[in-house]
């Protein structure tokens, strides 16, 4: 059994090492938000290097389920009555047009074929309907689809969001890298930061989403860890899903490649507990589960290829943490997405450059750190 994930399998990011002595700003993490904040700073001349301590693109950012989705974690209504109405309209709207920026620089490496959010139940169905409504309420595309082909008929129902897509995020990494490193970011691959006293730079960025803990206590108080377990089939004989899935509030989640395998994550909550972790390691119980719901899905178990895990970053109002560390003079965080790290981890790497560069963002407000993080 492979338990690389299949996306690093296919397509393991590769960048040239760079010697530098001296950097305005420290970026840790090579993913997605690392490389597009690091991208942004080294356009605006500043010397940057990014730190990683095992290679671009094999920590969170390689190791997802490969959905492109807009919008966070909350159901959009939920969102509303949370964060405010204009707030979470507001950041829907930019999600969207992250996801066309997404799109612009991922090329073949994204394909925009919509996503179905699926009710598990009559409980879910009655949820997401006042989701549904409350994005059309405020102008957002969304389809309501009762017809449901190829899925069992207990589920009741579903949101079709069209602009959503899927991704292959370790090539999207890839080229996300590249267009860094043509800009003059240096990248020091398998150099984990132990403290942030060891880097010789003005400004440090922290990208690691729910890894990288230890640096500093506060912050790991607010950015909890949270493991996700995915695999991927032998390529299928038949078409079923023409877009990722997800159901029970997206703690099941799947979709079908284009060679026609299906990847299928989640189960997390069969353990919540030890799924609460930093260890990126599969367990029986989640992998038995993952098993279990193919069969449901297809009839049969076909043959897995890939098992792997990967470490997400959670908060307790599942938004992301973006903008400066309170009483950290210099040091800065973009993390915390709670599994929507492929379009929220290019925006928010976006929106630290910009706040770095003295560009104030509205949106900065929404994500600032000092709502969670207690300064001691």
């Amino acid at each position: 059994m492979e338990t690389t994930p299949f996306w690093l399998a296919e397509s393991a990011p590769s960048i040239p090492a760079q010697t530098v002595d001296a950097a305005d700003v420290a970026v840790i993490c090579g993913g997605i938000t690392g490389c597009v904040c690091a991208a942004e700073l080294a356009r605006a001349g500043m010397r940057v290097c990014v730190y990683d301590a095992r290679g671009v693109g094999t920590g969170a950012s390689g190791r997802n389920g490969g959905f492109a989705l807009r919008g966070a974690a909350a159901r959009y209504d939920v969102a509303r009555e949370t964060y405010g109405a204009e707030a979470a309209k507001e950041l829907w709207r930019r999600t969207e047009h992250a996801l066309d920026r997404l799109e612009s620089v991922a090329d073949d490496a994204f394909r925009r074929v919509g996503s179905l959010r699926l009710a598990a139940d009559d409980e879910e169905r009655t949820d997401i309907r006042a989701e549904f409504e409350a994005l059309r309420e405020d102008g957002f595309d969304a389809e309501w689809r009762d017809e449901l082909p190829h899925l069992r008929s207990d589920f009741r129902g579903a949101i079709f969001h069209p602009h959503d897509g899927a991704v292959q995020p370790a090539r999207l990494v890839q080229r996300l890298a590249t267009r860094a490193a043509e800009a003059g970011v240096a990248f020091q691959e398998h150099s984990p930061v132990e403290s942030l006293q060891d880097l010789r730079a003005e400004r440090v960025v922290i990208a690691t989403d729910g890894s990288g803990r230890g640096l500093i206590p506060e912050l790991d108080e607010a950015l909890w860890p949270a493991r996700g377990q995915v695999l991927a089939t032998e390529p299928l004989g038949e078409r079923l899903f023409d877009c990722p899935h997800y159901a029970r509030q997206g703690f099941d989640y799947w979709q079908q490649l284009a060679d026609a395998r299906v990847v299928l994550g989640g189960f997390r909550d069969f353990s919540i507990l030890t799924e609460m972790t930093d260890e990126e390691t599969t367990t029986e119980p989640i992998q038995e589960a993952l098993d279990a719901f193919l069969v449901e899905l297809l009839g049969y178990l076909p043959q897995v290829d890939f098992r792997w895990a990967g470490i997400f970053g959670l908060t307790q109002d599942l938004l992301p943490l973006a903008g400066p560390v309170p009483g950290h003079e210099g040091v800065w965080v973009a993390a915390g997405y709670s599994g929507h790290g492929n379009v929220l981890g290019l925006l928010c790497g976006e929106l630290v450059a910009a706040a770095i560069l003295d560009r104030h963002d509205p949106l900065l407000e929404l994500f600032a750190p000092a709502r969670l993080v207690q300064h001691v």
